[in-house]
């Protein structure tokens, strides 16, 4: 049988036996932001293009390269059509719905996180594909560097929380408009050396945002940026004391830093500090977190000027890197009991007991394919039940069945009676004490 559809390339399916390791991350990054007092947001899978053209920035690999966008009839029966975007990212779609919903109006800081998939047209690879998932955090209203530490410690916090230790962070400031004006006019000048070198893409960075060459992928580009000018030499006196400030809280914090001057990330509307954490844990260096601070993007996006940061963390690298250094997730849950029947009274025996100890919390199963005793017995031990019971006309009878303890074999008469649910917690409470023990 031939399968009719395959998922697009650069897609994944996350299956049963893996979903805990999903769960395990998102429960941990939920978790851990309610710590520190942000709250759930949720936003549309697409927005309006130029959302992501005015906030991302037309002179990035993402706008110009990697964004899915589709063409619609206009909503009016207008001429001009409405043009609509996957989101590659959470950050502009946060800040829009922050702004349109009032957030912004509300006591400040507003803090917010999300859990989100991710649309980029990009060749995939080992933790990278073309739909993706993030956990983000964004903070709205500060511009002190205490907010830069605190979205920092969040971050860090959930890294070590998921058991990561061979993680580290970089910081960089990137300035303000103003410094960046300096600083522009330097690269300019020392890629403008190098012309007939750089790629197509970065020709056109030139003139337009130079900066954007220092992120380009292509490794001539890349070799040609290395001796270009730092940022950090060109910070005006308000970027300069709020990237001191920020080191001395890290310090005092006791999070560990190294300093990268070559950090700018991927997208345009970042100001002053930028971040990210980098492991080895899966192979080449990567990044498993990225963020900063962007304190021109509420105004560039039609709120009022508001000062903003936060970070963007990859699932697919945070669990391949917890996968590669040997973390354990979170189990998947166990059939806590499985009713094995013989005969159709016994099955509606089995479906009463399985519906009302599902109602107490149990995790139970039962028959439903009319298999033999045999086959359901196989069954059971295949998902890992911690319990089993027969029923079958002599159970009926009696009012009392066998509960069997499928990893010692142990077996306790239990009766079917209105106090089935209560003895059975009990059998199952005295197993996972001597477990524990």
């Amino acid at each position: 049988m031939s399968v009719i559809a395959n998922r697009p390339y650069g897609t994944k399916d996350v299956l049963p036996a893996e979903v805990n390791k999903w769960q395990t991350v998102e429960r941990c990054a939920a978790e851990t932001a309610e710590y520190f007092g942000f709250r759930e947001i949720r936003f549309p899978t697409f927005e309006n293009t130029t959302l992501f053209k005015r906030s991302v920035g037309d002179t990035t690999d993402v706008v110009q390269k990697e964004m899915y966008s589709v063409t619609a009839k206009s909503r009016d029966n207008g001429k001009d059509p409405e043009e609509f975007t996957l989101r590659p990212e959470g950050t502009a779609g946060a800040a829009r719905a922050a702004i349109e919903n009032g957030l912004l109006n509300e006591a400040l800081p507003q803090k917010v996180y999300y859990m989100i998939s991710c649309f980029r047209h990009e060749k995939p690879q080992a933790g990278r594909l073309r739909e993706f998932h993030q956990f983000g955090a964004e903070m709205y209203g500060s511009k002190d560097a205490s907010a830069d530490a605190e979205v920092i410690a969040l971050a860090r916090s959930l890294l070590d929380s998921l058991g990561l230790e061979n993680v580290e962070l970089f910081i960089n400031s990137i300035g303000c408009p103003k410094c960046r004006a300096e600083y522009h006019k330097a690269l300019k000048e020392y890629f403008g050396k190098h012309k007939d070198e750089l790629c197509h893409t970065c020709l056109d960075r030139l003139e337009r945002n130079p900066m954007r060459i220092l992120d380009c992928k292509s490794p001539i580009c890349q070799g040609i940026a290395k001796d270009a000018p730092v940022i950090l030499d060109f910070l005006c006196e308000e970027c300069s004391a709020h990237f001191e400030k920020l080191k001395t809280l890290l310090n005092d914090m006791g999070i560990k830093f190294s300093v990268d001057p070559k950090i700018v990330r991927g997208l345009d509307y970042y100001t002053k500090t930028v971040f990210e954490f980098i492991t080895n844990d899966i192979g080449a260096q990567g990044t498993v977190c990225g963020g900063g601070r962007y304190d021109g993007l509420i105004e560039q996006l039609g709120g009022n000027p508001l000062p903003a940061l936060g970070f963007a963390m990859g699932l697919e690298r945070i669990i391949m890197t917890m996968e590669n250094a040997g973390v354990e997730f979170v189990p998947e849950n166990k059939c806590e009991l499985y009713i094995a029947t013989m005969g159709e009274a016994a099955q509606r025996k089995a479906a009463v007991l399985t519906n009302d100890l599902r109602a107490d919390g149990f995790f139970v199963e039962t028959d439903t394919m009319n298999r033999g005793l045999k086959p359901q017995m196989k069954y059971a031990n295949k998902i890992g039940a911690v319990f089993t019971m027969v029923l079958g006309d002599n159970e009926l009878e009696t009012g009392k069945a066998k509960l069997k303890n499928m990893e010692t074999g142990e077996q306790t008469d239990i009766a079917l009676d209105e106090r089935f649910a209560e003895n059975f917690y009990y059998n199952i409470t005295s197993l996972k004490l001597k477990l524990d023990s």
